[in-house]
């Protein structure tokens, strides 16, 4: 994947065709990434994007990259009925942009307390010619007054002082902790959403490995209802939700 990136050529190519000779300024760039990737920089940000949900997507360092268990989110809102959504702390817009490829008659709002991760999303939406609407501010503050079908959102979910923090030391810290028990952005969410669904509207939130109960406590303490959670594809309790 360097090499490609490094050298402009497939995969494919590289591997089909192993006598093919480098340029040096191709090698010298190999090297540059390579030399990145062995001190554990993520190949997203080396190579500057991600896939998700079919989509290529730019990511950062202002943004966190984008995981497979996520696309569990996206599946369970398709499968809901809404003509109105909001990604809550959209990063690089990756949940809002593959809800509005798949339901392009939709309302889909993204809003994101980062104004460097807002600009990432907006060049994603761009480059992928779908219509956002992006709110700078932190949770439902940017939302006063609005009610909407179905509310989402993959926020910050690690305890502070994981140790696996020193494994995401690349990713942007605002995006991956919340707290001492990792809960507090999840619980300002569930405490305030009822406020901003429509009668019938979803709530689903990812949430980190073991957090499953307190994150259906809270959801049903702010009196959603059929409140649930689904694992993702390794059977670890990923993602729940509740409705109005």
């Amino acid at each position: 994947m360097l090499l490609a990136a490094a050298s402009g050529f497939s995969e494919a190519s590289l591997i089909g065709f192993p006598e093919r000779q480098i340029p040096g300024d191709v090698q010298q760039r190999f090297a540059e990434f390579v030399a990145r990737r062995k001190k554990s920089e993520p190949v997203a940000y080396i190579l500057g994007r991600k896939e998700f949900y079919g989509l290529e997507l730019a990511v950062n360092p202002a943004v966190l990259i984008p995981r497979p268990e996520t696309e569990l989110l996206v599946d369970l809102a398709l499968e809901r009925e809404f003509s109105s959504a909001v990604d809550l702390g959209t990063g690089c817009g990756a949940i809002a942009l593959a809800l509005k490829k798949h339901r392009p008659r939709a309302r889909v709002v993204a809003v994101e307390a980062s104004a460097a991760a807002l600009y990432v999303a907006q060049r994603n939406a761009v480059k992928q010619n779908l219509d956002i609407e992006f709110r700078h501010g932190l949770w439902f503050g940017p939302l006063a007054g609005e009610r909407v079908d179905l509310i989402v959102s993959n926020p910050p979910y690690v305890a502070a002082g994981d140790p696996h923090l020193a494994d995401l030391r690349y990713e942007p810290d605002v995006a991956l902790v919340a707290g001492a028990d990792g809960l507090d952005a999840i619980r300002e969410i569930a405490r305030s959403a009822p406020r901003h669904l429509a009668p019938g509207g979803w709530l689903l939130v990812e949430h980190g490995r073991g957090q499953d109960g307190a994150v259906r406590g809270l959801l049903a303490a702010a009196g959603l209802e059929g409140v649930a959670t689904w694992p993702d594809l390794a059977g670890i309790p990923r993602v729940s939700g509740g409705k109005r």
